[in-house]
C-alpha cells in the first residue's frame, strides 16, 4: 500500500492518502478541520481515484472537515461505531474545547464499524482494529505492512486521555491489544513522525508495564494511569 502523508490545519494533524498498487484506487483516511486537504488533494496530478474516506475517530482534527471533502468527493465513509457519541458533538466540539469558532457539521457516515471488520480497496484489504481510551471508539487501519493509528500511539508517546469522553483504563487495555500485532508494522499516527510496533515497544515511556508484563528489556517507564 502506497501511502502519502499530507499535515493539515491548526492542530498540525496528519491525514493520509492511501493507495493499492495494483489497482490506483486510493481512500483518504481523516479530514484535518480546515478546507487544506480538500485543496492539496485536488493539487496531485493525475487526480487520485479516491473510492472511500476512513476515519481513525471524530475529534475536531480528525473528522471536522468531513463534509468539505463529500462535496469533492461523493464516495462511502467508514467510521468506528463506537464514537457516534463523540460524533453527534462535532457541531458544540469547538465549544467544548473553548474554541467555538472550531465547531462543525457532522457529515454523513455510511458504514459504522466494529473491530475485526474490513473494507477491500481496490487488492488491498484493510483491517479494523479497535482501540478506545482516546476516545470511545478510537481504532487503527491495517494491511500486513502498515497500521494507522490515529491517536492511539505516537513516536515516544500516547494519546491524551484528560479529554471529555476519554477513558484512561480502555486506552490501558488498547495499548497492549495494539502492541500484539507484528513489531515490523509500520506506525503511521495522527501527530508526529513514522515509527513502528517494535520500537515503541522497547522504548516508549508509556509502554513500560507492558514491557514489564512481557518480559522485554527497555526503560521501566511512567506510570500513568492505573495499572501502569
Amino acid at each position: 500500500m502506497k501511502i502519502q502523508c499530507f499535515t493539515v490545519g491548526a492542530f498540525q494533524v496528519n491525514t493520509y492518502l492511501l493507495t493499492d498498487p495494483a489497482t490506483g484506487q486510493s481512500a483518504i483516511l481523516d479530514t484535518g478541520e480546515s478546507d487544506e486537504l480538500v485543496r492539496r488533494l485536488k493539487a496531485i496530478q493525475p487526480p487520485p481515484d479516491i473510492r472511500m474516506i476512513l476515519l481513525t475517530h471524530t475529534h475536531i482534527d480528525h473528522a471536522g472537515a468531513l463534509t468539505l471533502l463529500q462535496a469533492e468527493w461523493d464516495v462511502p465513509t467508514y467510521c468506528p461505531l463506537l464514537d457516534e457519541p463523540l460524533y453527534d458533538t462535532l457541531p458544540m466540539q469547538g465549544t467544548m474545547f473553548g474554541m467555538p469558532q472550531l465547531n462543525r457539521p457532522k457529515g454523513r457516515i455510511d458504514h459504522w464499524v466494529k473491530d475485526g471488520e474490513t473494507v477491500q480497496l481496490g487488492q488491498t484489504t484493510l483491517h479494523f482494529l479497535s482501540t478506545p481510551g482516546h476516545t470511545p471508539g478510537q481504532g487503527c487501519w491495517h494491511d500486513d505492512d502498515d497500521i494507522l493509528v490515529g491517536d492511539t500511539l505516537f513516536s515516544g508517546s500516547i494519546g491524551r486521555t484528560d479529554f471529555p469522553l476519554s477513558t484512561p483504563a480502555l486506552q490501558v487495555e488498547s495499548l497492549r491489544r495494539l502492541t500484539q500485532l507484528p513489531g515490523h508494522l509500520r506506525v503511521h499516527s495522527g501527530h508526529g513522525p513514522v515509527t513502528t510496533i517494535g520500537h515503541e515497544l522497547k522504548t516508549n515511556p508509556f509502554l513500560g508495564y507492558i514491557r514489564r508484563e512481557r518480559g522485554i528489556d527497555g526503560p521501566r517507564g511512567m506510570s500513568w494511569a492505573p495499572g501502569t
